[in-house]
């Protein structure tokens, strides 16, 4: 079994900015020499995620607003009555969502569906450069 392990960096906007990390990722594998496996992406961040979706307009609208209905930034947080900043709901989000994701390929390519694209989600109330973590297992 190898493993490899590698870093993406990305600048984002905030206030649940969502960027298409599948080629990237795709990217990473491809290069890794290992032909058959399984890849995960972490965020080590407490206010961002990881998922999959049909990366367009609409269903990025609504999982925007889905955000925004069950977890609403203008709602108290208790963690921002501590710390000041803003973004209690960031943190939940990011919760609710997952810091990590993982996919098997095979031949390296990814085993994604035809329309799923893997997303990156930052939910804090600020511009931030994010680094994420990918590593690589397989033979």
């Amino acid at each position: 079994m190898a493993f490899k392990t590698e870093t993406i960096n990305l600048n984002t906007q905030g206030n649940a900015d969502i960027q298409d990390i599948t080629g990237q990722i795709s990217q990473v594998v491809e290069a890794s020499g290992i032909q058959d496996g399984v890849v995960t992406i972490f965020t080590p961040s407490s206010t961002s995620g990881l998922t999959t979706i049909e990366y367009e307009s609409g269903c990025l609208s609504d999982l925007r607003r889905l955000f925004d209905e069950i977890i609403d930034p203008a709602r108290h947080y208790a963690h921002n009555a501590r710390w000041g900043d803003g973004n209690g709901h960031s943190h939940v989000r990011a919760a609710l969502l997952g810091a990590s994701f993982s996919v098997p390929f095979v031949n390296r390519r990814l085993t994604l569906g035809t329309w799923q694209q893997i997303i990156f989600i930052d939910f804090d109330n600020r511009q931030r450069r994010r680094e994420l973590v990918v590593q690589i297992m397989g033979e």
